[in-house]
Parts: C-alpha cells; structure tokens; sequence
C-alpha cells in the first residue's frame, strides 16, 4: 500500500523566509556561533537577567534570574517610580592550570529597570536571593488597595415645614 503525502511549495517557502528574517532581527547572534574567533560567542555578548512582575493582594513581587552573582555584586535603587536592578556577573573559572574550551554563560555589567505604580510603600521595599532568583517585594500604599464603596439611596425629607413630605406629583386643584 502506497501512502501519499501532499506537499506545499508555498509553505515551505513561507517557513525558509520567516527563518531568514528571524535571523536578520538578531544580527551576528547566528553567526557568532560559527566563529571560531574567542571572544564572539553568545556569552560575550550584552546580556540582561529575566524578569517575572506579579501582584499580590498586598503587594508586587518582582523576580529576576541571578544564577552565580553574589548580592554584593547587585544593586537595587528606587528614584522616581523607576525600579533598577544593576549589577555585575563575573565569568566562571579562572582557576590556573585550566584551559576554557567553550563558554555560554553570559556574564559582565547588566541593567534592568522597570516603571512601578505610583501607589507604593517605597520606604518598606525588602529584597533577598534564593537559589539564584533575586526576589524584591514591592509592598503596595494602603489608597491602592481596593475597597468597597457603598452605594446609598437619598433619604426623603422628614419634614417640610412642619409637614410631612411626600414622594410623588404636585396636581393642581380641578386639573
């Protein structure tokens, strides 16, 4: 039994030009991994730690991957409602005797800042790192916490001089 398959030109065609031009949107990043040059591969190119932003009832959390930067190599300012995360990764190894064959981790000088609410307890930001991840808890003012605002019906007039007030139209006598 024979099995046909169909094949479409077109879409093969699309798949090779949305691959050219995912290449041209990094320039020398494809290539470098074929340059047998020192000093051009991905891990001496400019880098910057991911981030995850969530929020918490009380609070944002704000997590960037740190993996080997010690917190004295980390520096987290807070100017402006802008929230910067500095510092710097220094490369593995350097023991003597060993000979580097490949590297891949990027390290060296990063940035990264992001704009929080305006609604922050900037004086009570905490920060701490755990198995690589660098946490800093934004917590949030009490104004933006939501609250619930009720909603109150107008209260009838008890008494109009003298009179008891009633809901409803005004009807002229004989109209």
């Amino acid at each position: 039994m024979t099995i046909m398959t169909s094949w479409d030109l077109f879409e093969d065609l699309r798949g090779a030009q949305e691959e050219l031009a995912r290449m041209n949107r990094t320039p020398g990043h494809w290539a470098a991994q074929f340059s047998p040059q020192p000093g051009t591969g991905p891990a001496y190119q400019a880098w910057a730690p991911a981030l995850d932003i969530t929020e918490r009832e009380g609070a944002y959390l704000v997590e960037a991957d740190l993996p080997g930067t010690s917190a004295e190599d980390v520096e987290i300012t807070l100017q402006d409602g802008l929230l910067t995360i500095q510092g710097e990764r220094h490369p593995a190894g350097g023991t003597p005797g060993e000979k580097l064959h490949r590297a891949e981790r990027r390290h060296g000088a990063f940035r990264r800042s992001v704009t929080l609410p305006r609604h922050i307890q900037a004086d009570k930001i905490e920060a701490s790192a755990r198995d690589g991840v660098l946490e800093i808890v934004v917590p949030k003012a009490r104004e933006a916490h939501a609250r619930r605002v009720p909603v109150r019906a107008p209260k009838a007039k008890a008494a109009v001089d003298g009179k008891t007030a009633v809901a409803g139209k005004a009807v002229k006598n004989g109209s």
